[in-house]
């Protein structure tokens, strides 16, 4: 079954429209890094499976997942809370996907998931969310605390997410950040450490750093149709050459021809090196939007050498969650293309020696409220989230989960829950492990000395092992 929320000719649209389709590092990419010596230092002292290579995989669960529907309390009494509170939302405890050693539960198209989790490949991360600062239930009444801007709304929450700067609004993620810290552990000057599956982002553009963007289903790449052997395709590529081969007097236009030439080089080595990889011989990726793009992750995972490429950072966006209505049916098939997705692409790293390198992440501009509005769920704050790969510190479920009762003491009104972690914590621990320096932690994530001790020498929840 075709993943149903995005049209493809609309999705294609969009990725070849996005100014990362030209795929370079940065548009005006002068390859000055600043942080050379402390990323040469990181790389010396990187050891693993596959060598010193590292790469994060960020999905995001665009709409809100109801992710209080997708991690449930199974102690009775905790359950008879939620069930109370959920009412016709409540998944039926029968249902449950029991999760081994914790007295919480799976929604049951997490199969896959649950087996990760009870074999320590994967962990959840509970009541996650923008904050500015900690904040209480008497401060979020009194107004005493600095709250994110347009709480609740998505524009404004899905933003946040992405660049973990709540107070304002940014077009700059700290991913994208991330890959101007650590740019130059890449010697591939050509392709950006940032690959998206899902077009333009925030959370891959930095100040020096836009993200490359490559077609997940037909593996299309950089320029599209660039090579190709239909009549329309030759054209484009004769074309192209032609183009990148004058020389122009007025430097505007060599400017634009000489960024052009970027992306069809970029393209030329990106398909040669995704066309020498060898079909994966444990799995077999679903016919989906989201398998498909994770099977193009695994595919360039598998040619980082070929690409001399030390670090990644990868998108990928799974949305329609944003379920106002028929919250049920819609979240069951949404839950299911995640689970055959993270299955797939686990068992792939597997085979590829390297799942302790890479480490895959889900991020949600919020959950959605514990109540019902008839037939579906409302914006809320608090999420559960997850995190897995070799390198996560599975079978365990972190931070606090929260009472599900209405007016209990982290429930605000309407079913929305106060977070009990930040997102800077979060995403810390990531960054700490993918390499970034604790001194530059706040250059990612400015509100961070509010929840964590970038001195302390230790992780902020401990769900990796760095």
């Amino acid at each position: 079954m075709k993943q149903h929320t995005f049209d493809k000719s609309r999705r294609r649209f969009i990725k070849q429209s996005s100014c990362a389709a030209i795929g370079s590092t940065t548009l005006l990419n002068t390859l000055i890094n600043l942080k050379t010596l402390n990323a040469a230092a990181i790389s010396n002292s990187t050891v693993s499976l596959g060598g010193d290579y590292k790469a994060m995989v960020c999905l995001l669960l665009g709409g809100g997942n109801d992710s209080f529907n997708m991690l449930i309390p199974t102690d009775q009494a905790a359950y008879d809370e939620y069930a109370t509170t959920r009412s016709n939302m409540a998944i039926p405890q029968a249902d449950i996907l029991p999760l081994s050693g914790v007295n919480y539960g799976l929604h049951p198209s997490l199969s896959g998931v649950q087996s990760l989790f009870d074999n320590n490949k994967l962990a959840f991360i509970s009541n996650v969310g923008t904050m500015v600062e900690p904040t209480t239930k008497t401060q979020f009444y009194n107004e005493s605390v600095d709250l994110p801007l347009g709480l609740y709304s998505h524009a404004d929450q899905v933003q946040q997410w992405q660049t973990s700067v709540p107070h304002e609004r940014s077009n700059i993620g700290w991913g994208g950040k991330t890959a101007d810290l650590l740019n130059s552990m890449n010697t591939n000057d050509t392709i950006s450490m940032n690959i998206s599956l899902s077009g333009a982002n925030i959370y891959q553009r930095g100040n020096n750093t836009v993200e490359y963007t490559i077609d997940p289903y037909d593996g299309s790449l950089g320029i599209r149709g660039y090579g190709g052997t239909n009549t329309l395709d030759q054209i484009k590529t004769a074309t192209t050459d032609n183009m990148v081969q004058a020389a122009y007097a007025d430097i505007f236009k060599q400017t634009y021809v000489d960024v052009i030439k970027v992306s069809r080089d970029a393209h030329l080595e990106f398909s040669s090196a995704i066309d020498s990889v060898s079909p994966f011989s444990t799995v077999t990726f679903s016919d989906t939007d989201l398998s498909q793009s994770f099977h193009m992750i695994a595919k360039t995972i598998a040619a980082r050498n070929t690409l001399n490429f030390t670090r990644q950072i990868f998108f990928v966006e799974l949305g329609g969650f944003d379920m106002h209505d028929e919250l049920l049916n819609s979240h069951t098939e949404a839950m299911s293309l995640m689970n055959d997705a993270l299955v797939e692409f686990n068992q792939a790293m597997e085979e590829l020696n390297v799942s302790d390198c890479v480490t895959t992440f889900t991020m949600s501009e919020f959950s959605r409220t514990l109540t019902s509005n008839g037939n579906g769920t409302d914006h809320a704050w608090g999420a559960n989230v997850l995190a897995m790969g070799g390198a996560v510190n599975g079978g365990t479920i972190y931070g606090n989960y929260p009472s599900l009762l209405l007016d209990g003491p982290a429930e605000v009104g309407g079913g929305v829950l106060i977070p009990d972690i930040s997102t800077d914590e979060y995403f810390t621990e990531l960054a700490l492990w993918f390499g970034v320096s604790p001194s530059d932690l706040s250059i990612l994530f400015p509100n961070i000395g509010n929840f964590y001790d970038t001195t302390s020498g230790s992780l902020p929840l401990g769900f990796l092992t760095t």
